[in-house]
């Protein structure tokens, strides 16, 4: 079968791509994001922000070299860091760092006082 020319410029589809799955109050649906701000950086600091109000799943994809995965974790990962870092995020981010990296946010530990 031959395969006919895309109508997309290859710059546009050679670069990952992330989208958001959120939970509304109709049900999950993935978020409408302008195509510049599919990027990972911008995910992240928009996920920092507050600009997605409940994250359920983070997807990342290449159309270019024909992959997808669940980038969750990973994301929830820097979000983790970050939060470490002093970086605030909303209730529902905290939640999504927690659902997928399996460890409380926030939550210090106490050292044993040590006498000397």
């Amino acid at each position: 079968m031959r395969q006919s020319p895309s109508i997309i410029p290859t710059h546009r589809l050679d670069r990952d791509s992330y989208l958001v799955l959120q939970d509304f109050s109709s049900g999950p649906a993935w978020s409408e994001t302008d195509e510049n701000r599919t990027d990972y950086r911008t995910l992240i600091n928009d996920l920092i922000s507050g600009q997605y109000d409940h994250p359920v799943r983070v997807v990342c994809f290449n159309p270019w070299e024909g992959w997808s995965r669940d980038a969750s974790e990973d994301v929830a990962e820097e979000l983790e860091q970050r939060v470490a870092e002093g970086h605030e995020v909303t209730e529902p981010v905290r939640e999504f760092i927690e659902r997928f990296t399996g460890r409380p946010i926030g939550v210090q530990l106490l050292l044993p006082l040590r006498e000397f």
